[in-house]
């Protein structure tokens, strides 16, 4: 007998050789009919595979993680399979779940183009082949043998990674007549995909390296229900009403400019606003936690960032060397604000007295993204972080942890984003040697960070061997109104930059100790903030963000003067307000300025002049009747005054 060990700290004994399967079914006939893959001590594997030690067991289902991720692989084995019935020759690449579904990368037999117009088909396929209840077997195979085998099918992309496979580590799983490399893990079977929807096709590089062939990039969603489906595309359509980039055009928020050149933003000044807006909001936070503000170049030597191994890390990634006049000095666009800082901590003495220091600048920085990868302001080639890094004893980490998770919680209760995740990210413990810096230290730093969580009622997930190679981090993903998580916020510990900036301290014993370097950014970068926060609020900015607050619509041209009179009182009185005088009617300016997303909209006509007030209609609601606008201008600063207090 074996005992098996559950989440919730139960033991079972069973069997030696039980599986996944044969545990559901003692459980619950339910469970066995909802579980999909299990978790054995930290690996998935299917439900069929043997347990012949104790062991620690998590059934999967749809809702884990893990579950939907065999579930995808499996669907994108079955979506091969339905093109190889219906494109007899194609070559596959590579076929891996993703976040919302699975694609397959591959090269269509010669004279065969794959379009939008053959989803149907393909979904119908993969229905018929769900209907044979096709059982998915794992078979391990000798590299030689692997290679033999996918040579004789024409299948030269599986033969380039076989040959990156080390043998006695290669297994195939076979579905029906399709045969596919790969390392699971998988359900059991076909048959418990339900729903089926091809999404999208685009262009990919093979193994993403332009010098290599051009592939076709298929993607797909499926789910046990269809019900479920239904759910998903739904709200794939309130995401594209939400879409930041939609949205920004319609609020003048910001562009991009073919001549300025691809994924660089341009921001227009109601987007300035907002992103003001938001680092006057975090400076007045990060001055009350001690924070003094820095500035540094957008370019530095070549060799500050060779120093730093940031040109090892990211010398793909970046903008390549700008060469001077001067013989062999070279500079760069920076990738990251980290060495600028390191260098700012050493350009004079340091004594544990002057410990912590933090330093924040909202830097910007530059990064080659490939062209197929930029999508509006969530991924560019130039973006600015609200970038902090904290030098501190190691004695002092735990108590900066907390200091920095109180901010993060800040801006997210400021910004109305109720749900969240965090996520600890520790060593594996079983591969320590790709990590920098002592046992001591590293178990140092991940106490903290656990206790830093546990003193804050945080119930963070913890993963292992997810790690920086120079320390452990705390990472939080977002849960927006539409419930798409994000990740935005990101604490890190670091030993490897003070190492390698060879930092120093004079500790209290007068010897020379290296500080511990925190990296944080609640904010991410303000790009990809603002993008998700226009996603999050489908542009409805809360009352002390939006850039314009009030829209004073005249009736017609000749209460202009009275209008503009409004607005000027107004603005000297702190609430920023626009005047619409363009010659429409009224019905098309209120339309218009909703569309803008202007909270508040003052109505002004004869009635209004004679009696020096203004008619309000607020955003989503309708009309609010009359009132001075003296009373008006005191009721939007009291609101503005609620809502910020807070923070």
């Amino acid at each position: 007998m074996i005992k098996i060990t559950f989440p919730d700290g139960s033991v079972r004994e069973y069997e030696k050789g039980v599986d996944g399967q044969k545990i559901a079914e003692s459980i619950s006939p339910r469970l066995a009919q909802e579980v999909l893959a299990c978790s054995v001590n930290g690996e998935t594997v299917e439900l069929n595979r043997p347990i012949n030690e104790d062991a620690s067991v998590k059934l999967l289902k749809f809702e884990d993680e893990e579950g939907k991720h065999a579930f995808w692989h499996t669907s994108a084995h079955l979506m091969a399979e339905a093109l190889q019935e219906l494109f007899p020759g194609t070559q596959f690449g590579i076929g891996p779940a993703i976040e919302n579904g699975f694609y397959y990368d591959v090269v269509m037999p010669q004279g065969t183009t794959l379009t939008d117009a053959d989803f149907p088909k393909i979904e119908k396929k993969m229905q018929e082949l769900v209907q044979r209840k096709e059982p998915l077997v794992r078979k391990e195979i000798s590299k030689q043998d692997a290679i033999n085998f996918f040579a004789e099918r024409g299948q030269t992309f599986k033969n380039e990674l076989i040959q990156d496979l080390q043998d006695g580590n290669i297994t195939t799983y076979t579905q029906g007549n399709f045969t596919d490399l790969c390392k699971g893990p998988h359900l059991m079977t076909t048959e418990k995909i339900k729903a089926i929807k091809i999404m999208s096709l685009a262009a990919a590089y093979w193994r993403g390296d332009a010098t290599k062939s051009t592939m076709t990039r298929l993607y797909g969603i499926t789910f046990p229900k269809k019900k479920m489906l239904d759910e998903y595309l739904a709200k794939l359509e309130e995401a594209k009403k939400r879409d930041h980039r939609k949205i920004g055009k319609e609020m003048e928020l910001f562009f991009f400019s073919e001549k300025v050149g691809k994924g660089l933003p341009m921001w227009l000044p109601k987007g300035t606003a907002i992103r003001i807006t938001l680092q006057d909001f975090l400076r007045k936070i990060q001055k009350r936690y001690g924070y003094q503000e820095v500035m540094t170049p957008h370019i530095g030597g070549k060799q500050l960032y060779v120093t730093s191994g940031h040109y090892a890390h990211y010398g793909k990634d970046s903008f390549q060397p700008i060469n001077t006049p001067e013989e062999n000095e070279e500079y760069m666009l920076k990738p990251m604000n980290c060495p600028h800082h390191c260098e700012i901590y050493a350009w004079q003495p340091r004594s544990y007295k002057d410990l912590p220091l933090r330093i924040a600048e909202f830097g910007t920085v530059y990064r080659y993204e490939q062209s197929g990868e930029l999508h509006g302001l969530t991924r560019v080639r130039s973006f600015t972080q609200d970038d902090a890094h904290i030098f501190c004893r190691p004695d002092q980490v735990k108590g900066e942890f907390l200091r920095v998770m109180d901010i993060i919680n800040i801006i997210f209760k400021a910004l109305d984003f109720k749900e969240f995740e965090a996520q600890i990210s520790l060593r594996d413990p079983n591969d320590k040697e790709k990590y920098i810096g002592s046992d001591e230290v590293w178990e140092k730093a991940e106490q903290a960070i656990i206790e830093a969580c546990q003193e804050k009622g945080l119930n963070a997930k913890v993963e292992y061997g997810e790690a920086a190679f120079y320390g452990p981090k705390l990472d939080f993903m977002i849960k927006d109104a539409i419930g798409r998580k994000w990740q935005l916020g990101t604490i890190q510990v670091d030993y490897n930059l003070p190492e390698r900036f060879n930092l120093e301290y004079t500790g209290a014993d007068n010897e020379k100790h290296r500080p511990v370097m925190i990296h944080r950014a609640p904010f991410g970068s303000m790009e990809r903030f603002i993008a998700v926060l226009i996603e999050h609020t489908a542009g409805h900015f809360p009352l002390w963000l939006i850039p314009d607050q009030v829209a004073v619509l005249p009736i017609s041209d000749k209460f202009n003067d009275y209008a503009y009179k409004v607005s000027k009182y107004l603005n000297d009185n702190n609430v920023r307000a626009i005047v619409d005088d363009r010659s429409e009617k009224i019905g098309r300016k209120v339309r218009d300025n909703e569309l803008k997303r202007i909270p508040y909209m003052l109505i002004v006509g004869e009635k209004e002049v004679n009696d020096n007030t203004v008619s309000v209609r607020k955003q989503g609601v309708g009309d609010q009747g009359t009132m001075n606008f003296e009373d008006f201008a005191n009721k939007i600063n009291e609101e503005v005054r609620q809502m910020t207090e807070k923070f």
